[in-house]
Parts: C-alpha cells; sequence; structure tokens
C-alpha cells in the first residue's frame, strides 16, 4: 500500500513537472495503463554517444538519456565507467520498446544487445522501468521519432 501511494505521488510530481509534451528534453512513455515523463539529455552526436551516462555518480529521479539514431540499426552498449545501475531501453523507429536490459552492472565491459532496428535508446536510473510496469511492447513520445510513423505522435 506504502509503495503504491509513493508511486502514485511520483507519477503526479512526474507528470506535473514535465506537463509540457514533445518538448526536446521531455519523453514521455506509457504502458499497462501507466504513463509516466522524464527529463531527457540527449545524445545524438558520436561523441555524445560515446560518453553516455559515464562517470555520473548520480541522476534525479524521473530523468535519464535518449540515444537518438538517424535511422534504425543494430546497437549494443556496454557499462565501461558507468557508475550507476541502469535500465536501457531499446526503441524501434516507431517508439515502441523492442527490449529492455534492466539494472546493467556498472563498469561491465560485457555487450549489451539491444536488437537489430533500433533507433532510440533510452537509459533510465536501474529499477524504475520494474517499479513503473514498464515492459517491452511500451510506447514513448518525443519529438525525435518520425511523426508520421510514430505509434504515439505528438499532438
Amino acid at each position: 500500500m506504502l509503495r503504491s501511494l509513493i508511486l502514485s505521488a511520483l507519477l503526479c510530481i512526474s507528470t506535473s513537472a514535465f506537463a509540457e509534451t514533445c518538448s526536446e528534453n521531455t519523453l514521455e512513455i506509457r504502458n499497462n495503463g501507466v504513463q509516466a515523463a522524464f527529463n531527457v539529455e540527449l545524445a545524438i552526436t558520436a561523441a555524445e554517444q560515446s560518453q553516455g551516462l559515464m562517470f555520473r555518480e548520480s541522476m534525479a529521479p524521473f530523468s535519464g538519456m535518449l540515444f537518438i539514431y538517424d535511422r534504425p540499426r543494430s546497437v549494443s552498449f556496454w557499462m565501461k565507467n558507468t557508475i550507476l545501475p541502469l535500465d536501457m531501453l531499446f526503441v524501434d523507429g516507431q517508439g515502441t520498446v523492442q527490449r529492455i536490459k534492466p539494472n546493467t552492472t556498472p563498469y561491465s565491459t560485457t555487450p549489451i544487445p539491444g536488437g537489430d532496428n533500433i533507433q532510440f535508446v533510452l537509459e533510465i536510473n536501474g529499477g524504475t522501468a520494474a517499479m513503473l510496469g514498464i515492459t517491452e511492447g511500451a510506447q514513448i513520445r518525443h519529438p525525435a521519432i518520425p511523426q508520421e510513423n510514430a505509434v504515439w505522435p505528438c499532438e
């Protein structure tokens, strides 16, 4: 009961704090009747993607990094120099979560394959996807997703 009250409060805070939809620094996700908003940094250039969240000692709740690729592709990540355990959500070009790698191991150099046809990767604090009940098939909304193909277009 207490966990659900805390989760409800956090969701209210997150959605009210990021009420503006489809802004560059806000990503919305919905799945299983839950909708949440994340404040995201963008990793678009090769240098930004190479750096990712390495060396960060903390990340605020409902924050993350969105890796944006110019086209769908096969992607693989690792956790070298990454201090925080992360949930990695691998998303196709329409905004559907295809794979989730929960609670990645800090500092690991073991490859984390995301699969084929991935155009976006969302990294959030480890355990957040499970706490929100986010599963494969969840949908994200962000202006980087080509809106003509988006499963959840910007309004």
